[in-house]
């Protein structure tokens, strides 16, 4: 089992160094700003500038700037009033001359000192009309660049994927009360765990909000959106509710016990640690610096959306296709084998796509349920075609592989000794046939459940369901290499256990079957 969970880490490892060469070297980088309202505006060396300044905030390079360099250097001779010096200025604008930029003191100090850190060069020169004008957006820069590479990112990304909270957090110097306490929740009912110099106000909590347990004390850093969620942690935006704010009556942490009241959204247990200016307002709100919010909304998160379907349909493809299956198996050949087997010839020869605009088109005109989620007057309606969309296929599958093992059974030598003892067909196939066929069932069922968490990626889109699966295809077509990478990693990462997963519950329902090589993989 160790040597399985080795090879299981060192093959999540080689997938995200496959995707990250794949997204990181091979793709132009340049396409994660085509919807990027500000670069579209801008031309030139500014654009060109602009471009570097969110290669540097998505991880891909670091670089310098001269004038940056130059201010830094004058500000440590001039102080604050740097700026107005002659000298200065100079220095600034000798990079507009093409022909003599190269002899400025300054500009070589510059090339000298990132030189020998080992970076690289880049002189955007001054763009100019054929009369010598400035062109909008033409003025030269100089600036050291230093790519970063592939594995250093990957480093930085596995060294982030899990954080968490302690005392430490805040970088403040006047937070002197630290703490982490159990206290009673005001906003909850029962006890909540606090913190104090955590980011976090509210780190364990219960709530009547699925999965009615929350904490804040370990997080799974799965990255920054680059354009779909601009900024926004991926993490934040799978589990956050996409529905609308849902008011209540509540208190602000400053006045609580007293009799002033607000009809609000807020979510007080998202309170986060202000490290800026809290405003006298604020200050008759809340009884310390945290005072950064966050709101409460109804419906799903994209996890839960994804999950919820993913579940509904597992189980009822469990509950039908098995037991449909045993019977496909117990009548072979006759009319009910027959039918099932047309079905499952269905199924799997028509293309999915196929079946679902069909299974849509039935639902929509015969029982008048909603087609897109967007467009639901009852939200729950719209649950229903994208559950039955991933049921039926999944109970074609069961069924055709239930029937199979069990006729594979039925052939065994043990059912032959059975019949012969003067057992009853019906004995034979519920205690002895079908828990031997459910063996090659069993390793499944983890990944069966834990997939239900990565949504289903054809009909989710096809539905227009807010889930994890739409997700993923929404950010290949709008290049957010941040949540491609991080969908990636979840994917590999639920491959992996539901695999570790169904080789446990496998080894715990063969007796067979055994994990410890001391007993040669089985006894």
């Amino acid at each position: 089992m160790l040597k399985r969970i080795l090879f299981s880490i060192f093959s999540l490892l080689v997938v995200l160094v496959v995707v990250m060469l794949l997204i990181f070297t091979l793709t132009d980088r340049r396409v994660i700003l085509q919807t990027d309202e500000t670069w579209l505006k801008r031309s030139g060396n500014e654009r060109t500038m602009y471009e570097y300044t969110m290669f540097q905030k998505y991880g891909y390079l670091q670089f310098a700037n001269y004038a940056d360099f130059a201010a830094k250097k004058y500000k440590e001779i001039y102080g604050e009033d740097y700026s107005k010096q002659d000298a200065f200025n100079a220095d600034v604008k000798a990079i507009q001359k093409t022909d003599s930029y190269t002899s400025n003191a300054t500009v070589q100090e510059f090339i000298a000192e990132y030189e020998a850190k080992g970076w690289d060069i880049t002189y955007l020169e001054p763009l100019t009309f054929r009369g010598g004008k400035l062109k909008p957006g033409g003025k030269a820069f100089l600036l050291a660049v230093n790519e970063r590479n592939v594995l250093l990112r990957l480093a930085d990304y596995l060294g982030g994927l899990i954080s968490v909270e302690t005392t430490k957090d805040v970088k403040d110097e006047t937070l002197t009360d630290r703490y982490i306490r159990f206290e009673k929740d005001p906003y909850g009912g029962g006890f909540c765990v606090v913190g104090s110099g955590t980011q976090h106000k509210y780190l364990l909590y219960f709530d009547s909000r699925f999965p009615f347990i929350h904490q804040n004390f370990i997080h799974l850093n799965l990255g920054t959106s680059y354009t779909a969620y601009r900024g926004q942690e991926i993490t934040s935006v799978i589990s956050s509710p996409t529905g609308e704010l849902r008011t209540r009556k509540t208190q602000y942490p400053a006045q609580l016990g007293t009799d002033n009241y607000i009809e609000s959204a807020i979510d007080f247990h998202t309170l986060t640690y202000n490290m800026g200016t809290v405003s006298d307002i604020e200050k008759t709100q809340f009884p310390d610096n945290y005072t950064v919010y966050k709101f409460r909304r109804t419906g799903l998160s994209m996890l839960e959306n994804s999950f919820v379907i993913g579940l509904i349909s597992t189980i009822l493809a469990y509950m039908l296709g098995l037991p449909i299956g045993v019977l496909m198996a117990m009548r072979k050949d006759k009319l009910g084998d027959h039918i099932g087997n047309m079905y499952i010839i269905f199924i799997i020869a028509v293309p999915m796509l196929a079946y679902i605009f069909m299974f849509a088109a039935l639902g929509v005109s015969l029982f008048k349920l909603p087609y897109k989620f967007a467009t639901a007057s009852v939200p729950i309606l719209a649950y229903i075609l994208p559950t039955i969309s991933l049921t039926l296929p999944s109970v074609g599958s069961l069924m055709k592989w239930m029937r199979r093992y069990m006729i594979d059974q039925m052939n065994s030598d043990y059912v032959k000794f059975a019949r012969a003892e003067g057992l009853s067909e019906r004995e034979i196939f519920s205690k002895h046939i079908a828990r031997n066929a459910l063996i090659y069932i069993v390793q499944g069922i983890p990944g069966s459940i834990l997939f239900c968490l990565v949504g289903a990626i054809v009909t989710e889109r096809v539905y227009g369901v807010p889930g994890v699966g739409n997700l993923l295809t929404n950010a290949i077509n709008q290049h957010d290499n941040g949540i491609i990478v991080a969908t990636t990693a979840f994917y590999t990462l639920l491959t992996i256990l539901s695999i570790i997963l169904g080789d446990l519950l496998l080894a715990k329902y063969d007796p067979r079957i055994s994990l410890n090589s001391d007993k040669g993989g089985g006894r």
